[in-house]
């Protein structure tokens, strides 16, 4: 494996665990938060589940 796919991996994994994306992009060393978000947004669907679930955990209910 070249270094970026080692670097995309380790990105996609970061992500995928959840951690935050700003702290994502300033590990990464890039100068936006929107360089991040164009090249790893496939990661962060299931971030929308998972505040879902804290929403309705905090409210109790059983919005979605």
């Amino acid at each position: 494996m070249r270094f970026h796919g080692l670097r995309h991996t380790a990105a996609t994994l970061l992500m995928a665990e959840g951690v935050n994306i700003k702290v994502a992009s300033e590990t990464l060393g890039h100068a936006d938060i929107t360089t991040t978000l164009g090249i790893y947004r496939h990661v962060l669907p299931h971030q929308q589940d998972a505040a879902a679930d804290a929403m309705d955990r905090l409210f109790g209910g059983g919005i979605r």
